[in-house]
């Protein structure tokens, strides 16, 4: 596919600098020698668009016996997507999915009213030392969908537009930006890309969007003068013609936003809700443990044991 025209950067100077509404210092953590990087929610910002969590884990070399052993857990009233760079997880839900998340692929699990979901490296995986490096990301559903039936999709890397051309390469995870669409629909309008920049490489934001924002994975941006390195999550104003410029050593940032939701949002555990009352309808239902015949159901395959209630 050839570089798309509406990618010319138009990069913003003087105070087009102000444009920046926020800049989000992730909050870090250290798993047992396994970096988690938390931009979202924030105290300078709970949503980016319908983005209400992001989580960069890695780069880490997961030694041979210390897998990523997620047991099955719940989730309510989101969309996730695990996003990597480089590893394989096994990814295994209540609806049956038995699914390896790969390297650019996009998995694209909508809880609606309810899911159970383990993530691990087991099998092959946990028999090797293996690189794992992504991104998880969580999207708030519209109050209109928080009760819809949970679903799972698999896009692999090769159904995913991919954008190439002056020194970029912009891979399109979801949602609609640039004048493509990507295969997987979200009940939100958004957008969520990979953009992998050479040295001195700048690309636009679009600005058909309410809400957007970057995240700097790797190497460093330059926004209206100002250079920002890997690690650093920035908000933009809406409607501002906005063009980030990749450093000397180049860049790889995650792009995303799309329209803001109806109100704030509940998070509690791994539920999140537009009211207090869904969250303690799950809490109680997850408490329970019906499996047969309640809310929440294990994954075949992966029943043996569960995540308790906090």
């Amino acid at each position: 596919m050839s570089w798309n025209p509406a990618l010319d950067p138009q990069t913003p100077t003087g105070d087009q600098v102000d444009a920046i509404e926020t800049v989000i210092v992730p909050r870090s953590r250290d798993l047992g020698g396994f970096e988690v990087r938390r931009a979202l929610p924030a105290p300078e910002r709970q949503m980016v668009g319908p983005f209400i969590f992001f989580d960069q884990f890695g780069p880490a070399e997961i030694l041979t016996g210390n897998s990523i052993d997620v047991r099955p857990h719940p989730h309510i009233g989101l969309s996730t997507v695990t996003y990597l760079y480089k590893g394989r997880i096994h990814h295994r839900d209540s609806l049956g999915t038995d699914q390896w998340i790969e390297a650019g692929a996009v998995n694209l699990m909508t809880a609606g009213h309810g899911i159970t979901h383990s993530e691990r490296t087991d099998g092959p995986v946990d028999q090797r030392p293996t690189e794992m490096f992504g991104v998880q990301t969580w999207m708030a559903l519209p109050e209109s969908h928080e009760d819809n039936p949970a679903s799972f999709v698999h896009d692999p890397v090769a159904s995913l537009p991919l954008l190439e051309g002056e020194g970029k390469s912009v891979r399109l995870i979801l949602g609609r930006a640039y004048g493509e669409t990507a295969p997987s629909t979200n009940p939100t309008e958004m957008f969520y890309a990979d953009a992998d920049l050479a040295p001195g490489a700048a690309i636009p934001l679009p600005d058909d969007h309410e809400d957007r924002g970057a995240y700097v994975i790797s190497g460093s941006v330059e926004v209206g003068g100002q250079s920002f390195e890997a690690g650093r999550m920035f908000v933009f104003r809406p409607g501002d013609r906005i063009s980030l410029k990749a450093g000397p050593a180049g860049a790889r940032v995650m792009l995303l936003g799309g329209e803001t939701m109806g109100g704030p949002r509940y998070i509690w555990w791994n539920f999140v809700a537009s009211s207090k009352e869904r969250i303690e309808e799950a809490k109680e239902a997850w408490r329970r443990g019906d499996w047969e015949n309640g809310r929440f159901h294990l994954p075949p395959g992966d029943d043996a044991e569960f995540i308790p209630l906090p």
